[in-house]
């Protein structure tokens, strides 16, 4: 691997690897650069590239959701499909993550600390998910999957209060919602180990999505605008307005989420 010395020539680095091994050492050699005071974050840096596809193995193969094969979670076959769909989510969120260190500049340092936090997490709980998936047979790559998040990374490229607003807080707050009826199946089911992994990754998607709701705050702040009517108006725009519920209340507060914007996202279904 190519030794790099800028903290933004390291996020490229592992938005371009392809194979997943590779992704997943960039990250957390990169990180640990970062918590060393190693990698610079310099004004001579060249500008971000256009966004493109991040680096991608050739399986699996990206469908439409509507054409993903939905099995229940009671055969060992439905739980090594849903175990892939989750570590799927997970590797992407690597890249939404480095994205974001690598697209928006100037700003503070904080920022930066989150996000390559965030993208050693999301590296770590991939590894977790693939070596469970292993426990059944599989690997990754195996099932087909989509491409949801990172399409809705490249529709919020040029802004990150609009980033900030719909990965972190629409997209992957999705999680939060899900995942708690998903660790009772698991564990209806006798799989421990997975519901283990699930709960972990809850815990820690928490302050994920409370990093987005930060940004997404200090980004109003920074543009005079009300973050409430700002969220409805991008929910309108690039979520059609509407959201599944229920809604984990508990865990969107903890996650920044206002009493107030909870109530408006109930009110949309």
């Amino acid at each position: 691997m190519q030794s790099v010395d800028s903290l933004y020539a390291a996020a490229h680095a592992c938005l371009s690897a392809s194979a997943p091994d590779d992704k997943i050492a960039l990250t957390f050699a990169a990180a640990d650069a970062y918590a060393r005071g190693a990698l610079a974050v310099g004004v001579d840096d060249p500008l971000p590239e256009p966004i493109r596809m991040p680096g991608r193995p050739a399986l699996p193969r990206l469908v439409h959701p509507r054409e993903l094969s939905k099995r229940g979670l009671g055969s060992p076959q439905g739980r090594a499909a849903f175990i892939h769909s989750i570590a799927h989510i997970e590797l992407n969120a690597i890249d939404l993550a480095w994205d974001a260190v690598y697209r928006f500049r100037g700003l503070p340092e904080r920022f930066l600390a989150d996000w390559v936090g965030v993208a050693a997490d999301e590296a770590r709980h991939f590894q977790l998910l693939r070596a469970r998936l292993g426990d059944f047979g599989h690997g990754y790559g195996d099932f087909d999957a989509h491409n949801g998040l990172w399409e809705m990374a490249e529709k919020t490229a040029h802004d990150g209060l609009a980033r900030m607003a719909l990965v972190p807080r629409v997209l992957e707050a999705r999680g939060l919602d899900v995942t708690p009826a998903m660790i009772l199946k698991l564990r209806a089911l006798g799989d421990e180990q997975t519901a283990g992994i699930l709960e972990l990754i809850l815990r820690e998607e928490v302050a994920h999505v409370a990093a987005g709701s930060h940004w997404f705050r200090w980004y109003c702040e920074c543009a005079g605008v009300d973050p409430s009517v700002r969220f409805r108006q991008l929910l309108d725009e690039y979520a059609h307005g509407s959201l599944r519920g229920p809604f984990n209340r508990d865990a969107r507060l903890a996650a920044g989420f206002d009493a107030g914007e909870l109530e408006m996202l109930e009110g949309l279904g």
